[in-house]
C-alpha cells in the first residue's frame, strides 16, 4: 500500500488517507437528541480509509452524530488497535543517506496529530517549507475525497436522510463501499477521468474531481488545538525536511502557493 502511494502520489512510507463523514439519517423514535450532530441534522457517521487508488481499506460506521468528532476516531476497533501497536506497522526505514521515516496515515484537522497519523501545519505557524509539507499532504489526502465525492455521486441513498432502522442503514452504507471497491476495479465507466483531482503542474492549479455535496455527507467539525506530543511533531517534522530536500518535485514550488 506505502508503495502504491509512493509511486502515484511522490508520498512514501503513507499507508492509507483517513476521513470521517456525517450520514444523515431520519432518527429512530424516541431517540431524542442522540443522532443529533452540529450540523443540526441527525446522523451516524462514517469513518474510512482510501488507499492510493481511490477504493476504501477499511469503513467503519455507526458512531451516532452526537459524539464529538474529535471523539469518533477513538469509538472505531482501527483506533484501539493503532494506540496499541497491534496493526503490525513497519517500523521507520530509510529514504535518504541520512533519513529514516515512519510510517503514518495522512489526516485533516478534524483528527489529532500522532506518530502514526500526520496533518497539515495550522495557518498561523506556516512558512515556505511548511507549505509545501501540506501540500505534499493534502495532495495525498486527495484520494479519500475523491473517494467520498465517487460515493455520494454514485450511490444517491446518501442524498437525502435515510429512512431505516440503523442497523439497516449501517448495512447499507457498508453495501455501498463494497460496490464501490467493486466497481473501482471492475468498471471503466463507473469513474471517468473527471471524477479525480486533476493537476495542471504549469501554472500551479488543479481542478478539483468528485467532492462531496456538504448537504449529502456533512464533514467532520476541526478539532481544536489540543496537547501533542514531541513524538508525533518530530515525525511530521521528517516528513517535512524530506519533502524540501531529496524528495522534492519539481511543481510544488507553484502549488505550495496555493494551500
Amino acid at each position: 500500500m506505502a508503495s502504491d502511494f509512493e509511486k502515484k502520489w511522490q508520498f512514501p512510507h503513507c499507508l492509507g488517507a483517513i476521513d470521517g463523514k456525517h450520514v444523515r439519517v431520519v432518527p429512530p423514535k424516541d431517540s431524542g437528541s442522540y443522532y443529533f450532530n452540529y450540523k443540526k441534522t441527525h446522523s451516524i457517521v462514517l469513518m474510512a480509509i482510501a488507499n492510493a487508488h481511490c477504493e476504501f481499506i477499511l469503513c467503519d460506521v455507526g458512531t451516532n452524530g452526537r459524539i464529538s468528532d474529535g471523539g469518533v476516531l477513538s469509538n472505531t476497533l482501527f483506533y484501539n488497535k493503532l494506540i496499541n501497536n497491534q496493526l503490525n506497522i513497519p517500523g521507520p526505514e530509510p529514504v535518504t543517506f541520512d533519513l529514516d521515516l515512519e510510517c503514518a496515515f495522512v489526516g485533516d484537522d478534524a483528527f489529532a496529530l500522532r506518530p502514526e497519523l500526520i496533518k497539515p501545519y495550522s495557518r498561523d505557524s506556516l512558512n515556505n517549507e511548511r507549505r509545501i509539507c501540506n501540500y505534499r499532504i493534502s495532495r495525498a489526502r486527495r484520494v479519500v475525497e475523491n473517494s467520498f465525492g465517487i460515493l455520494a455521486s454514485r450511490f444517491r441513498i446518501f442524498h437525502i436522510a435515510i429512512n431505516l432502522q440503523v442497523e439497516s442503514i449501517e448495512s447499507v452504507v457498508l453495501a455501498c463501499w463494497a460496490l464501490h471497491n467493486f466497481l473501482r476495479k471492475k468498471s471503466s465507466t463507473y469513474t471517468p477521468p473527471e471524477s479525480f483531482d486533476q493537476e495542471n503542474i504549469g501554472d500551479g492549479t488543479y481542478q478539483l474531481g468528485a467532492r462531496c455535496d456538504p448537504d449529502f455527507f456533512h464533514n467532520l467539525q476541526r478539532r481544536s488545538g489540543g496537547q501533542v506530543s514531541l513524538q508525533a511533531k518530530t515525525v511530521r517534522e521528517k516528513f517535512c525536511t524530506y519533502f524540501n530536500g531529496e524528495g522534492s518535485v519539481p511543481w510544488q514550488e507553484k502549488f505550495a502557493l496555493n494551500v
